[in-house]
């Protein structure tokens, strides 16, 4: 089994015109303990008070809270983590939750009418095989294009179709919205990709999706923005139903108008 060590940098920064007398940010900037990914070393730096979570997918966490003014809020994730290239894009999952809780759509992933009769090209029941997924994969990275900026987090999956723009992440909630049109068990993956010499952000999002093939029933790992399966080039930060339910930092502020917000993230090989 191939495996990797990714480099990660992330940093988020945001700063104000005006002091915030309060802020309080979720986090979910810990890589996922997973059979196929092992953490080597990794440090979060944060402002304010931090507390440690874990949330009902698994998923590690960190909440600060800013009680005093400020300017700026700086963020800064840095690690190292040792990946395993699952086989056929199998996920081995330990999560204690029934599958069906992954079934139930959000307002970001809710199918359509113009969702069912998009997806129905592909998926038509509760079980698909992995080579159907893949299509659809597909089909979604023809139907909506890659463009940064065109949406923005609060776009749906069905603002996305319309459009026929969007960034990983509405690639992945609309994959999830035609999986939830026939009640197909599926998942979002919020993380780091290695780029390499590919143009879209180091931060990353996917899907894992329930099949059933021939030889194989559970969770297949897959990158809807390049139709592929998850590598070694994948690292994991947390799964739930969409990107509100996982976003990487997330939060609210009393004062601080003018926001804005820098976000930098690099992803290596280490060698």
């Amino acid at each position: 089994m191939s495996s990797r060590t990714l480099s990660i940098h992330h940093q988020t920064v945001y700063r104000y015109e005006l002091p915030a007398v309060y802020s309080i940010q979720r986090l979910h900037m810990t890589p996922r303990a997973e059979p196929l990914q092992r953490t080597l070393d990794w440090a979060i730096t944060t402002p304010g008070k931090r507390r440690s979570t874990q949330d009902a997918f698994g998923n590690a966490g960190d909440v600060i809270t800013l009680s005093t003014p400020h300017k700026e809020v700086r963020i800064i994730a840095i690690g190292n983590v040792e990946i395993q290239a699952p086989v056929e894009g199998r996920i081995t999952d330990s999560m204690r939750l029934p599958i069906p809780v992954f079934t139930v759509p959000t307002r970001l992933t809710e199918p359509t009418a113009a969702i069912h009769a998009f997806a129905a090209k592909y998926v038509s029941s509760t079980k698909a095989t992995t080579a159907q997924v893949l299509e659809l994969a597909a089909a979604i990275r023809q139907a909506v294009d890659y463009q940064s900026g065109a949406t923005a987090t609060s776009s749906s999956a069905d603002d996305a179709l319309r459009l026929g723009l969007g960034v990983c992440q509405d690639h992945a909630h609309l994959f999830i919205a035609c999986c939830h049109s026939v009640s197909l068990p599926v998942r979002y993956v919020s993380g780091y990709i290695y780029p390499g010499e590919v143009e879209h952000s180091a931060s990353h999002a996917w899907v894992d999706v329930w099949v059933e093939d021939a030889d194989y029933s559970g969770w297949v790992s897959i990158d809807v923005t390049h139709a592929c399966l998850q590598t070694a080039d994948y690292c994991r930060l947390a799964v739930g139903r969409d990107y509100e339910s996982v976003a990487p930092v997330r939060g609210m502020r009393r004062g601080g108008s003018g926001e804005q917000m820098i976000v930098h993230v690099d992803v290596t090989r280490r060698k």
